[in-house]
């Protein structure tokens, strides 16, 4: 593990200049351009209030769009740099088999590149939360090292996701299936406090209701993550990063071969 974090601080320049390769990409040939990071999850957010806010009411939530909204932002930076992570190191099997690129960077650059995206939407939030007259709570001078927690868990998974997809291709399109179900079990689109009793351990067992809770708490609420929790999510990023490394170290001698 310490090996990998040497390689990705080793090839730190190459990192920002893929990230900034792949965001131009992107957005080439589009009009509105970077606005996409703004208007994808407003977009998002739009269909999920009129449903959640009219249509089946939660009243346990006052600002219920900026709830909905600060819950979203943090899913959409892990779905999307997990799924495009999951497909990276495929993707870049040409840089791989022509040369000595290291492939253990791929999965972290499509999160980085969604970090980017997300960071570029926050301030909306803080807009939305502004108009609504919600409190600006000294908490979120902490969200950086819930930031920084996030993108090591999320690059942990990707690279071993990414890994394996390379033996299997089906990896991409499971992790897909994977992510819907995961969503719906996340307090995004609705209170942790509407679950029901008997399934709310359910919460603290997934690394994702812990991290939007986090978020919730540290933004809207100006409350600090309790100490179990916070140790909880600590060994899921721990796992995560073991995991990868692992599984990376086992299945990289075979990228040339596969791809």
């Amino acid at each position: 593990m310490v090996r990998l974090i040497s390689e990705l601080y080793r090839y730190r320049a190459l990192i920002k200049a893929l990230v900034i390769r792949h965001l131009s990409i992107r957005y080439r040939g589009s009009l509105l351009g970077f606005l996409w990071s703004f208007l994808n999850p407003l977009c998002l957010m739009l269909v999920y209030a009129v449903v959640f806010r009219y249509y089946i009411r939660f009243s346990e939530v006052q600002n219920y769009t900026v709830f909905l909204f600060c819950g979203l932002l943090p899913w959409i930076w892990f779905s999307s740099g997990l799924s495009e992570g999951t497909s990276s190191i495929v993707s870049g099997g040409h840089l791989i088999t022509k040369s000595m690129f290291p492939a253990q960077i791929l999965p972290t650059v499509a999160v980085l590149t969604q970090l980017v995206h997300f960071v570029l939407a926050l301030p909306l939030l803080f807009i939305f939360m502004a108009i609504a007259g919600m409190e600006f709570h000294a908490t979120i001078a902490l969200l950086p090292l819930l930031l920084l927690v996030q993108l090591v868990f999320t690059s942990g998974l990707a690279l071993a996701l990414g890994s394996l997809n390379v033996q299997f291709r089906d990896v991409q399109h499971i992790i897909a299936n994977i992510l819907s179900f995961v969503f719906f079990l996340t307090p995004i689109i609705y209170p942790a406090s509407t679950v029901p009793d008997r399934f709310q351990f359910t919460l603290a067992l997934n690394p994702l209701a812990i991290l939007t809770t986090f978020y919730h708490g540290l933004i809207l609420d100006g409350v600090l993550p309790s100490l179990d929790l916070m140790l909880m999510l600590l060994c899921f990023t721990g796992i995560s990063v073991i995991v990868g490394h692992l599984v990376f170290e086992r299945n990289r001698e075979s990228f040339a071969e596969l791809l």
